[in-house]
C-alpha cells in the first residue's frame, strides 16, 4: 500500500463547521464553483455520501463515503477503481475558527504504474487540500 500525505492546511472555520460541510458531499457546489478546478476536473457528480469526476489523464473516479468521526476523520472508498483505494480526511481544531486538514490517499498502486503517477499523486493531494480550504474558508466582506 502506497501512503500520500497533503501539506496540513489551515481553515478559518471551526472544526465543527468544517466537518459538516465535507460530510454531506452535497456542498461540493462549494469547491466546483473554486477558480482553476474547471482545468483539471470536469463532470462533477455527487449526492450526500458519493462523489465522482472526470481528471484529465487519468479518467473517471468516484468515492464514496464509508465512514464519518463527528468533527474528526471522513473516510472515503475508490469506486469502479482498478485498484484500492482509500480517503482519510483528518480535522483538528487548533483554536477557535482555525482547523488543521489533512488528506491521507492509500492505494495499492502496482510498480510500473507508481512510477508513472507518482508525481501527479503527490501534488495532487495538496492541490485538492488546497481546494478545501479556499472553499471552506469564510470570504471576508468588505465595510460599508
Amino acid at each position: 500500500m502506497t501512503t500520500y500525505e497533503s501539506d496540513i492546511k489551515t481553515i478559518s472555520s471551526s472544526e465543527e463547521v468544517v466537518f459538516n460541510v465535507l460530510s454531506d458531499l452535497t456542498n461540493l457546489n462549494k469547491i466546483a464553483e473554486t477558480q482553476g478546478l474547471n482545468d483539471k476536473v470536469k463532470d462533477l457528480e455527487f449526492d450526500a455520501d458519493s462523489c465522482s469526476f472526470s481528471v484529465s489523464g487519468l479518467g473517471r473516479v468516484g468515492f464514496r463515503i464509508v465512514d464519518r468521526e463527528p468533527n474528526k476523520t471522513i473516510h472515503f472508498k475508490a469506486e469502479h477503481s482498478p485498484v484500492p483505494v482509500n480517503v482519510l480526511v483528518e480535522l483538528t481544531e487548533v483554536a477557535e475558527n482555525s482547523t488543521q486538514l489533512k488528506l491521507t490517499l492509500n492505494a495499492e498502486i502496482p510498480t510500473m504504474i507508481k512510477m508513472m503517477v507518482d508525481k501527479k499523486l503527490k501534488e495532487g493531494m495538496n492541490t485538492f487540500a488546497d481546494l478545501l480550504v479556499a472553499a471552506l474558508t469564510p470570504k471576508e466582506t468588505p465595510e460599508s
